[in-house]
């Protein structure tokens, strides 16, 4: 830089001068005195040189320095706004993936709503064509029999309604009690292939087995 030039300039002259054997000039001291002011105004205007450079440069800098400090605020805001969209953006794309999401959830209940419902439906029709109401059985082998019995007896599909009602409602007590509606060869099937469990304590009480 010119200042270094400038330092260097003068390096040089200080050992120039160092280096020269002092000549006397005048014995004169006016002369000297003037002589001593030209040297003196020489130093004074390389010194004042030196300084209008040094002010150049720190004034260059100070601009170098705003127009950083310019820069970086407005990489920073741009930066800031970037977040901002890409958040905005996220957030836009989250909302239609748990909709998404939600409604495929939605659809995949609603099938097995339908399949249940479908599934009950077929066995309720197995079971009334296989396991009728016993009375009606009954009346269809004694056509000659005039004895009604005195408890109307109900069909498998009702025993296995109860006991699924009775299980979902109070899983915590799933037992209900067997009585005389409760037609006996149908309570011994459901126990025998193990779709039905008695009671350890208690005969006369069978809850649902759990098949989960």
């Amino acid at each position: 830089s010119l200042l270094m030039l400038q330092w260097k300039a003068l390096t040089v002259d200080c050992r120039e001068w160092q280096a020269r054997n002092p000549e006397l000039i005048s014995t004169n001291p006016h002369v000297l005195l003037e002589l001593g002011k030209e040297e003196l105004q020489k130093v004074k205007d390389d010194l004042e040189m030196v300084l209008s450079t040094v002010r150049s440069k720190n004034k260059q800098l100070e601009e170098d320095l705003k127009r950083e400090q310019q820069w970086y605020e407005e990489q920073k805001q741009l930066l800031e706004t970037l977040n901002k969209i890409e958040e905005e953006a996220n957030t836009q794309v989250e909302q239609p993936s748990k909709k998404r999401e939600f409604d495929e959830l939605k659809n995949k209940i609603l099938k097995l709503k339908a399949y249940k419902k479908e599934l009950l439906s077929a066995l309720g029709e197995f079971l009334d064509k296989h396991f009728p109401c016993p009375e009606k059985g009954e009346n269809t082998k004694n056509k000659k029999s005039s004895a009604e019995p005195a408890v109307e007896l109900i069909t498998l599909k009702e025993i296995l309604e109860i006991l699924i009602n009775k299980i979902m409602t109070t899983p915590h007590e799933p037992y209900i009690t067997i009585n005389e509606s409760f037609w006996p060869p149908y309570i011994e099937l459901l126990l025998r292939y193990g779709i039905a469990l008695r009671h350890p304590e208690d005969p006369n009480r069978m809850r649902l087995q759990a098949f989960h």
